[in-house]
């Protein structure tokens, strides 16, 4: 049986997060979701540290799916750790967020981003975005590692 790689959701929003997850499985998208709720829980989860330590840090998620206004450790640090690091450098990286700042979208890419995708305030469309963004990454991609 084939392991399918998890999806990594950095969200800090509640209702971001059970949006994401029900376009996930509306999209039959089965992959296990990890959920991160701030920056600094997803930097444990990537490296395999605090709560994560037993996890083993070379079992990379298909993909990170980042909000950059996060608690902690904003988004755009997150992405320049994750780019830092050796391990973790190829790591596809989809920014989801709702901010409407260009220096945002500008940064995440100078940061390394694969994606910059705004979050639809629309319902439907944050579904269809969310399971667009899935079908890509989890499909379609071929991942270096």
């Amino acid at each position: 049986m084939m392991h399918s790689k998890p999806i990594l959701l950095v969200e800090d929003n509640a209702d971001d997060e059970v949006l994401a997850l029900r376009a996930f499985s509306k999209s039959n998208i089965s992959n296990p979701i990890v959920v991160a709720r701030d920056g600094a829980e997803a930097l444990d989860y990537l490296f395999a540290q605090g709560q994560y330590a037993d996890r083993d840090s070379r079992d990379l998620p298909a993909v990170v799916l980042l909000d950059l206004k996060l608690p902690k450790i904003d988004g755009l640090e997150v992405l320049r750790r994750i780019r830092d690091n050796e391990q973790t450098r190829m790591l596809p990286v989809v920014v989801l967020t709702s901010s409407r700042q260009d220096e945002d979208l500008v940064s995440s890419y100078n940061l390394g981003a694969n994606s910059y995708v705004r979050k639809p305030v629309d319902f439907n469309e944050f579904v269809a975005a969310v399971g667009q963004l899935g079908m890509y990454w989890l499909l379609l991609n071929q991942l270096p590692y």
